[in-house]
């Protein structure tokens, strides 16, 4: 199975793509997409949209998971990141047609085994299940990838349970 992993953003939008089979994982390809400060919201909301269609119709994900977002302090910024994530949302439902959303308590508690794990802890987990030689490089990738290996561990845990085939 091929997982498409979002972290999503305005600025930057990581994305990582995982080949997952029987619990064994590997990198396809990992980036960031990133929207330059000097456009407009809605230019941005487009370049985003573009980028993402071309990334998923080159590597061709069975299924896209994607972070849900947690409220920070700044209200302006978790609007506009709220406005990429549904841009990102929409594309990857009309791209792929198999979206899955995780909080970050869940893909931290996925990866890691436990759900408060800070950054490095995330990111060394991150290189050791995908067995990289070094971290992956900017965070976003890091933490898109991320998003891919707890989507292919529910995913793993829903057919030991159902007990039979691909579930997801």
């Amino acid at each position: 199975m091929i997982i498409l992993g979002i972290d999503p953003g305005i600025a930057i939008v990581g994305y990582g793509i995982i080949g997952s089979e029987k619990g064994i994982h590997t990198v396809v390809d990992y980036g960031v997409i990133e929207t330059p400060q000097s456009e407009t919201t809605a230019v941005r909301l487009a370049l985003l949209a573009e980028s993402m269609e071309k990334i998923i119709k080159a590597r061709r994900p069975d299924s896209v998971a994607i972070e849900e977002l947690y409220f920070n302090n700044n209200q302006k910024t978790f609007i506009r990141v709220a406005e990429a994530r549904g841009v990102l949302l929409h594309t990857a439902i009309k791209e792929c047609g198999r979206l899955s959303e995780y909080t970050p308590l869940q893909v931290k508690q996925s990866v890691t085994g436990y759900g408060r794990a800070d950054k490095p802890q995330m990111q060394q987990m991150v290189k050791l299940l995908l067995k990289l030689d070094a971290v992956p490089r900017p965070d976003d990738a890091a933490d898109a990838l991320a998003v891919a290996l707890c989507h292919a561990q529910h995913c793993r845990s829903a057919e030991a349970r159902a007990g039979y085939g691909r579930y997801c």
